[in-house]
Order: C-alpha cells, then sequence, then structure tokens
C-alpha cells in the first residue's frame, strides 16, 4: 500500500492567490474549484472562493488549500492564519511547512522567490546539520523550513 500525506492550507478568501504563489515558486499544475463551481448559486458571497485547489509538481512538492466557508474576512497580506479557541483568535503555530531539496543551489532558488515579501525568521545558509536551513513565513502566513538533505550520522 502507498500512502502521501499532503499539507492542505485553511484561508479565508486567499487560496487562489496562495496557491497561483506556490505554483510560480514550486512549479507544476494548478487545479481549482470554487464552490459555485460545486453549485452555489453565482450570487452568493463564498460562490467564487476555492473549495478545492492544489499544486502538483513533477519535482514531488505538493500542497492543497481553500476557503474556509463563512463571513470572515480575507486575511492581509502578512496576517497568519489563525484559529480560534474558547472565542479567542490565536496564530496557529501547530506546524510547519517542510521542503528538502538535494542542492543548496536548487533549494537557494525556491528560498529566493518563497521568501519575496516573507517575514524571513531564519535567513537560509550553513547549518550545523545541514548545508543550508533557513526559515520564514511567507505573505499568506504560512511557516516555511527549507533545507537541504544532509546524510545523518547517529553520535
Amino acid at each position: 500500500m502507498t500512502v502521501n500525506a499532503v499539507a492542505h492550507l485553511n484561508f479565508h478568501g486567499r487560496a487562489r492567490a496562495a496557491l497561483e504563489f506556490y505554483q510560480s515558486v514550486f512549479g507544476g499544475q494548478i487545479s481549482i474549484a470554487t464552490y459555485g463551481d460545486f453549485g452555489m448559486p453565482a450570487e452568493a458571497p463564498d460562490a467564487t472562493k476555492v473549495v478545492f485547489g492544489q499544486v502538483v509538481a513533477d519535482n514531488g512538492f505538493r500542497v492543497m488549500a481553500y476557503d474556509v466557508p463563512g463571513d470572515d474576512a480575507p486575511v492581509a497580506d502578512g496576517t497568519p492564519t489563525t484559529r480560534r479557541e474558547n472565542g479567542a483568535t490565536l496564530t496557529d503555530e501547530r506546524f510547519f511547512l517542510s521542503v528538502r531539496g538535494e542542492t543548496v543551489d536548487e533549494v537557494g532558488a525556491l528560498w529566493k522567490r518563497l521568501a519575496e515579501n516573507a517575514t524571513v525568521i531564519e535567513e537560509f545558509g550553513p547549518a550545523q546539520w545541514a548545508p543550508a536551513f533557513g526559515m520564514l513565513t511567507d505573505r499568506f502566513g504560512v511557516t516555511w523550513i527549507l533545507d537541504v538533505a544532509a546524510e545523518y550520522t547517529q553520535a
């Protein structure tokens, strides 16, 4: 049996823009279906929002996304995705997306594109455990870790 785990990102009116951005960074094919495509009346407020979206690239990159239905206003650029807990809004830091490549040049090129309008947490560069590592939160509030694969040697 083969199993694939794919990150599925939740947005409030920005899923299309995020998917288009990720396609520009990682390449691949984009697929988007709206709530209207699935039968919601065209005049409904959420009809043009993404009910299913994904980017799939030959290099192994894959991400899915959709717009959470409801009256939530679109999230502004740079504002982290949020979750609600007991009525309070909290920053969602339960996960990071990790992208690992084989060479510094390969991953560095992805970093450069992903870092546009991002908040850099740790600049991309050499690390003790990898030839290169970096961490950022992109313009859609998604935190990414990019690094170069290194052979692990147990101490």
